[in-house]
């Protein structure tokens, strides 16, 4: 988990974290993160309640920043499969340089297989309803009805592709309810996706724009120029 992470990854973390509501600005990542709270918070944005914020408190002496990442290695990081070793909760709470990055990627990791295996839905909720059965279910779920999947979109061949597809959408809804709850769980991070590419677009869009206004910046000044240097060659 003490991996040294690249330029790259760095700046896809903080943009990662930048989109997250947070009690506190992102001032100093390594003195912002190192009571645990913020770390709490962000497993909060995405399972709500499977996190009781009321557990950590701010804190600046060692032993309660101590405390909060014990609690959250028990009460929250064991749900996600996830835990910060011993030494590396004592370099976060001691904010020494690059020890926090390294296991919010983690953190990041675990938190998009498990909204991925939740279907978007609590953690609390995927473990009561998980109980007991195999750890790879939602893969076997979604093998399972494939064939189901198919024959569906088959038996109506004279139809639209639209019509094919909420036929085959309903046939599967209506055999499985775990099968809605991963659907609507995809269907939601496509729908992120989008409004993200979108913003992305507008800004690339801007972008465009300035560079066009800056391009015809230039060439006035070099029409300007031309100007002058004409008017320097006159008698």
């Amino acid at each position: 988990m003490d991996q040294e992470l690249s330029e790259e990854k760095l700046q896809d973390l903080y943009a990662w974290i930048d989109t997250i509501p947070l009690s506190r600005p992102k001032r100093h990542i390594t003195r912002d993160f190192s009571d645990g709270v913020m770390a709490a918070e962000l497993v909060k944005h995405f399972f709500p309640k499977s996190v009781e914020l009321h557990n950590y408190s701010p804190a600046n002496s060692t032993q309660q920043k101590l405390s909060n990442w014990s609690i959250l290695n028990r009460k929250v990081f064991a749900k996600l499969n996830f835990h910060v070793t011993e030494d590396t909760v004592k370099k976060i709470v001691l904010s020494s340089a690059g020890a926090i990055e390294p296991v919010l990627c983690n953190l990041r990791e675990k938190i998009d297989k498990m909204l991925d295996n939740t279907g978007g839905n609590d953690l609390e909720y995927y473990s009561t309803r998980n109980e007991g059965k195999h750890p790879n279910e939602p893969h076997r779920v979604e093998a399972l009805i494939q064939p189901q999947l198919k024959g569906g979109l088959e038996m109506r061949k004279d139809q639209t592709i639209t019509e094919k597809s909420r036929s085959a959408v309903q046939i599967t809804l209506e055999m499985d309810p775990a099968v809605r709850q991963m659907l609507q769980g995809k269907e939601q991070a496509l729908m992120a996706l989008q409004e993200t590419v979108e913003i992305l677009q507008m800004k690339v869009n801007r972008l465009e724009h300035l560079v066009q206004l800056k391009d015809m910046r230039i060439e006035d000044l070099i029409r300007h120029l031309e100007t002058y240097k004409t008017r320097a060659k006159l008698p």
